[in-house]
């Protein structure tokens, strides 16, 4: 993982970077979010499809961390060289590491799912239907195409959180690496940055927000890592982007698909945003800290990156 020209960087000039990057990611979610809760907008029926107005809302919120770490890398940190490199939004390489990549990126968030339903209906909790394989084909499509469409947003929320966000906190003074700060840090914030969606019941339908708060942030915590993972091995914000985007829409539409046709849905009992969910990911992610893939790298300086682009030909040029 690139992290930029951190050591670099003065101390002040860091947590001034931090603090601003959070101000405009939360005042941007607040603003777009603004017309529903002005309007007295909640959400109550798990099953119910979001309209127009907070389609548009929500698509304006997810841009926000985006142009937050443009805004702090470009005129707060006033970093040179090209900003695609200093948020990794760069292609995995070669060909065959970006492929394996985006399908684990596919692969792990519908796995999880699965094993989430496994576990409810198991629990009792899930009320499964069945499976139609003529149905789930179908259903399979439409979903690709959906997250397909949506996948653009994503781009917006994880050039933030992970293109910025969690390389600013991975690494103290001198380099050193803070892997718990890193991760639990970054969940924290994805999570509360959620917060006027939770207000209005956008995760939690007709939950309280002192249930909704908490259980973003273990959703989020929990989740957070899995990403962080496959930005980590791939070198790339992209397959972050993709696994984010299935995890809310294919992931959510799946629950939706196998449960019964009328029966209530629960995300606190039936997702990857509930308890079964949670024992899916914590497993998952118990295993990556173990077995070390979450460690972080060392981080690469100014210097270091001017001498790759210089070894592989590339003019150094700012974009």
């Amino acid at each position: 993982m690139t992290t930029t020209t951190l050591r670099a960087l003065p101390q002040e000039a860091r947590f001034r970077g931090l603090f601003t990057y959070l101000a405009i990611a939360c005042l941007g979610m607040w603003v777009a979010m603004s017309p529903l809760l002005l309007g007295g907008f909640r959400r109550t029926d798990g099953r119910a499809e979001p309209g127009n107005l907070e389609q548009l809302c929500i698509a304006g919120a997810m841009m926000a961390p985006a142009l937050a770490a443009v805004v702090v890398v470009r005129w707060v940190e006033r970093r040179d060289g090209r900003l695609r490199d200093a948020l990794a939004l760069r292609m995995p390489r070669p060909w065959s590491h970006a492929v394996r990549w985006m399908l684990a990126a596919v692969a792990v968030p519908a796995g999880l799912t699965a094993v989430t339903l496994v576990i409810g209906t198991a629990a009792g909790v899930y009320p499964f239907g069945g499976v139609s394989w003529g149905g789930t084909a179908a259903w399979a499509g439409t979903a690709l195409v959906q997250m397909l469409v949506s996948l653009p947003l994503f781009f917006g929320e994880e050039l933030g959180w992970q293109g910025y966000l969690l390389p600013r906190l991975a690494y103290g003074k001198g380099g050193r690496a803070r892997p718990v700060a890193a991760y639990l840090g970054t969940g924290a914030a994805f999570a509360l940055w959620h917060l006027p969606t939770l207000l209005m019941g956008g995760q939690y339908p007709g939950r309280p927000w002192y249930v909704s708060i908490p259980a973003m942030v273990i959703s989020c915590s929990l989740a957070l890592p899995v990403f962080s993972w496959l930005r980590l091995a791939s070198g790339s914000v992209i397959p972050a982007v993709i696994g984010h985007a299935f995890v809310s829409t294919a992931s959510v539409s799946m629950v939706k698909h196998f449960a019964e046709p009328d029966a209530p849905l629960n995300p606190l009992r039936m997702s990857l945003a509930g308890w079964p969910g949670w024992i899916a990911m914590g497993t998952l992610v118990a295993f990556l800290a173990f077995t070390g893939r979450l460690a972080l790298p060392a981080p690469r300086s100014t210097e270091d990156e001017k001498d790759e682009k210089t070894e592989a030909g590339t003019p150094d040029r700012t974009s």
